[in-house]
């Protein structure tokens, strides 16, 4: 991919004003020297914008009770938010602005549109419950991202620090995709106020998850790895709703379990020291 125009004139003299308009200027070591580039990397860019599309169009298609689709928009966001850091890296075309691109479009597509999709669903029928019940979940969203963003590089990366967006985003669309074609009763909003409020808490918290970033992708494995994947995959083809909102299910509740275990493993070693 062709790099972004360099500019290697010298910086503007004092009260001297340079209007950049409406293009991107960032500043690049290179070569020990610092060098203003101009424009944008187009292809990582490019996942993260349909990253974005997928999280509005999820809303779009609550907004119209096509519940199914919705949730599904939701999971196409994530595999595209996964993919836009990865081409970054791997094509050498990281910036600033991909960075904060990628953070306004993870704020719509797992915080703003799984809130709404579940208010569309059923929290919109408990009045002033369900809006501040989803508020609580965009927050907690929202909170969560600038937390990520202030913490990076110096916290152990095999953790996350409270449940990353793209999970929560994905335990509350699979609970609508799971669940949406049966008739709204009581239980089903009691589950819906639960599991978003509480993904929206997590979200907030101190609590620990797995990130598996400490895991050798590019390394040799046993030739029983591919065959483990080759049957997630068709684990998941069985029923993709059910399989993947009890995986990402589990994945939420594995941090508050972790926690209490760590928690009675120290109290065990106090009382025996």
């Amino acid at each position: 991919m062709a790099e972004p125009e360099q500019d290697v004139s010298p910086p503007a003299e004092a009260g001297e004003e340079e209007v950049e308009g409406a293009e991107v200027v960032e500043e690049e070591v290179v070569g020990g020297s610092r060098v203003r580039k101009r424009g944008i990397y187009l292809l990582p860019n490019l996942f993260t914008t349909a990253s974005l599309f997928s999280g509005f169009y999820a809303i779009v298609a609550a907004s119209n009770s096509d519940f199914a689709m919705a949730s599904v928009a939701i999971f196409v966001s994530m595999v595209l938010d996964g993919l836009d850091g990865r081409v970054a890296r791997l094509t050498n075309t990281q910036s600033r602005f991909g960075e904060e691109y990628d953070s306004l479009a993870d704020m719509v597509a797992f915080g703003v549109a799984p809130g709404l999709v579940a208010f569309f669903w059923v929290l919109n029928d408990l009045d002033k419950l369900g809006w501040v019940v989803t508020f609580i979940y965009v927050a907690g969203s929202a909170l969560r991202l600038a937390r990520f963003n202030t913490q990076i590089g110096s916290v152990d990366k095999r953790y996350f620090v409270g449940l990353p967006s793209p999970s929560a985003a994905a335990v509350v669309a699979g609970m609508v995709w799971c669940l949406h074609g049966l008739e709204q009763s009581w239980w089903l909003e009691v589950l819906a106020v639960v599991l978003v409020a509480g993904a929206g808490t997590l979200m907030v918290s101190n609590v620990l998850y797995y990130s598996g970033k400490d895991l050798d992708l590019k390394g040799r494995v046993p030739f029983a790895a591919i065959l483990l994947v080759v049957l997630a995959f068709a684990v998941v083809a069985i029923e993709p709703p059910v399989i993947l909102f009890l995986a990402f299910l589990g994945y939420t509740l594995s941090g508050p379990a972790f926690w209490l275990w760590r928690r009675l493993r120290r109290r065990k070693s106090a009382s025996q020291g």
